[in-house]
């Protein structure tokens, strides 16, 4: 019997619901151009034009009650009901000329007190088989007794928007609707625009439960000590969240509740430049048939990947069922956390390895998201740029930062949970002088934090930015622990330490007036001289 679509107004005859793995190939294969299989099984697609999410195509309907909750700006940019209106209908009208129509019926949440029936309605079999990795796929039982779900996906992303529609900037358009409870996509096949307006949604709804939803990876140790990682893109979320010693409770997206963290998603989303078997083995050996590996150069004889190579774009992922990782927890639900990690990939080279944060330098450094990526090389710049992503995931946040701090902060003080910031950046000297720090010691800090490595050893104090600093720690160099020892010339470092601080207070003028004087005090004070 074929599924029925008119409730929203689409008659195509032809319409897939939660087809099987093999299904989606066969059809992506035939039909879909530019896919094809690795030579170790994975789906081979490209998104087209767009490679990454378009953050400045995103809005949100401006509608009671939920306009008195959001924190318009640059990120949720409003957009009128009668605009959404003309954008679903544009996605309706493109939908009802295709000949098949692909359904994804699944679950968002892994704890079912919170979770969300997610319908996806799209035209690739790419997309209805990332979001069958992405989501919770239900049995055959829940499918059956599924009724209607609490949110729908309409991805007509392969037809542009009009971008004479008022308030569109471009082709392309992604819009939330709250009230409605529907997502409406145009202009981009990138299929993280699926995934992530649900976490806008999941970032919206939690709050109003007391619940902290996160952008952050997790894991759980063989005691059931949780751990919590936050970090923007390139400081190692999801490779050391991946950590053979521990259960993986997911890479990307989370919530903290009462009873403890659950998993958003149902699978995991990895970045894939340079990864190896040797650096990142469970996610390298999570690469197989049902996999997705997006925008990904190969062979085409052998169809091996060359993950090292970025000419189609930086942002090469792979998608996989979490159960594709060997050491997972199933299903994704977990304690309280003991350990929240803020990982940072400061290109500065002015950040310790490892610091202990107070839950008001938490609170700071949560709202603050920094991180530092190298800047573009293409006239000899090599200076880094600084990068502030308030609560480690600004472009998914619906409510001000602060709303996600204060649930942090009173989480942090009713579990007496530890918070650390780790660096994952440069160490003696900034990018251009010194070096990254190696994988292997960034681990063994990990390893420190859950194996209790800490204890008992020697601290100092930064009197700048005020953590709490280890002078030891098992296999790391102790030469490495104090950042303005590693550097040839200490006045170059104070001189690098200023300038970053100056960019935290700029950066934080924006958020002072909403923000407890406590965790306003917690932030770094400048040197008296440099």
């Amino acid at each position: 019997m074929a599924f029925d679509l008119k409730t929203y107004g689409i008659e195509v005859e032809s319409v897939h619901r939660n087809l099987s793995v093999p299904k989606l190939y066969e059809i992506a294969l035939r039909r879909e151009k530019g896919t094809a299989i690795s030579d170790v099984g994975a789906l081979l697609v490209y998104s087209g034009e767009k490679t990454g999410r378009s953050p400045k195509d995103k809005r949100v309907v401006k509608n009671a009650p939920s306009e008195q909750n959001i924190d318009w700006g640059d990120i949720n940019i409003a957009l009128d009901e009668h605009v959404f209106m003309i954008n679903r209908e544009r996605a309706i009208d493109y939908l009802n000329v295709c000949d098949r129509i692909f359904v994804v019926d699944a679950f968002a949440g892994w704890d079912e007190k919170y979770r969300l029936k997610v319908r996806v309605i799209c035209t690739r079999a790419y997309h209805a088989l990332f979001m069958q990795n992405m989501l919770i796929m239900p049995t055959e039982e829940e499918l059956a007794n599924f009724g209607e779900p609490d949110y729908v996906i309409f991805n007509g992303g392969h037809f542009p928007a009009n971008r004479y529609t008022s308030a569109m900037t471009s082709k392309t358009s992604v819009d939330v609707h709250l009230e409605k409870k529907e997502i409406v996509i145009l202009g981009t096949e990138y299929a993280g625009e699926m995934k992530k307006g649900i976490f806008s949604v999941m970032n919206y709804l939690m709050p109003l439960q007391d619940v902290l939803p996160m952008h952050c990876s997790a894991n759980v140790g063989q005691e059931g000590d949780v751990s919590i990682l936050f970090g923007l893109s390139g400081t190692g979320k999801t490779t050391l969240s991946a950590d053979p010693k521990r259960k993986l409770i997911g890479d990307d997206e989370h919530c903290w509740t009462d009873e403890g963290v659950f998993n958003i998603e149902g699978g995991c989303y990895a970045k894939a430049i340079n990864l190896s078997a040797e650096n990142e083995p469970d996610i390298y050996n999570a690469i197989r048939f049902g996999s997705i590996l997006e925008n990904v150069v190969y062979d085409e004889h052998t169809r091996a990947v060359d993950y090292t190579d970025t000419s189609i774009t930086q942002n090469t992922r792979a998608s996989y069922p979490i159960n594709y990782i060997e050491n997972v927890q199933i299903p994704c639900v977990a304690g309280h956390p003991n350990h929240i990690i803020f990982l940072t990939c400061d290109a500065f080279g002015v950040f310790p390895p490892v610091s202990k944060l107070s839950p008001e330098q938490a609170s700071y450094h949560f709202i603050s998201g920094y991180t530092a990526k190298v800047a573009g090389t293409e006239m000899g710049v090599t200076e880094p740029e600084a990068t502030f992503s308030a609560n480690f995931g600004a472009a998914f946040m619906m409510w001000h930062p602060n709303k996600y701090a204060e649930l942090l902060a009173q989480k942090l003080k009713d579990h007496n949970a530890t918070a650390w910031l780790v660096n994952t950046g440069w160490t003696g000297g900034g990018y251009g002088e010194g070096s990254r720090f190696k994988l292997k010691y960034t681990r063994a800090i990990i390893d420190a934090i859950h194996e209790g490595g800490f204890e008992g050893v020697e601290w100092v104090e930064d009197e700048h930015f005020g953590f709490s600093i280890p002078t030891s720690c098992p296999d790391v160099p102790s030469e490495l622990l104090l950042p303005r020892n590693t550097w040839k010339d200490p006045k170059k470092y104070d001189r690098v330490k200023q300038k970053l601080i100056g960019l935290f207070q700029e950066n934080f003028e924006q958020f002072k007036a909403q923000v407890h004087p406590d965790i306003v005090e917690a932030g770094p004070v400048k040197m008296a001289s440099v």
